[in-house]
């Protein structure tokens, strides 16, 4: 995924959000508060952080494929960082690095 493309994604996510209460995939870093899914696959890019440096500590942190995952919170200014729970842990993450999470929404998600 292009850095330009993440970064658009950070400053409109509404262009690319999933409805509430429809099933689809997504990126993390679009995802609103009481979005929840499954993830379904972390690929980092360039950016802050080599690509690989930044996959190592997402899987180290616990962001891997097949873990449950619930965005709690925001940060007031620009919606960042973010909190989600993973499985049955609590996690902020900055939306750039969430941007190389793929989730896959829950249908029944709730705004």
């Amino acid at each position: 995924m292009s850095e330009a493309l993440v970064l658009d994604a950070i400053a409109a996510p509404e262009a690319l959000e999933a409805p509430v209460g429809v099933a689809g995939a997504g990126l993390l870093s679009i995802a609103r508060v009481g979005a929840c899914g499954v993830i379904e696959r972390v690929s980092a890019f360039d950016g802050a952080l080599p690509a690989p440096e930044l996959e190592r500590r997402l899987l180290e942190l616990g962001f891997v494929e097949g873990a449950r995952i619930e965005v709690l919170e925001e940060g007031l200014f620009g919606r960042d960082p973010i909190a989600v729970r993973l499985d049955d842990t609590r996690v902020a993450i900055r939306r750039r690095e969430a941007a190389a999470i793929e989730i896959r929404f829950d249908s029944q998600a709730d705004a």
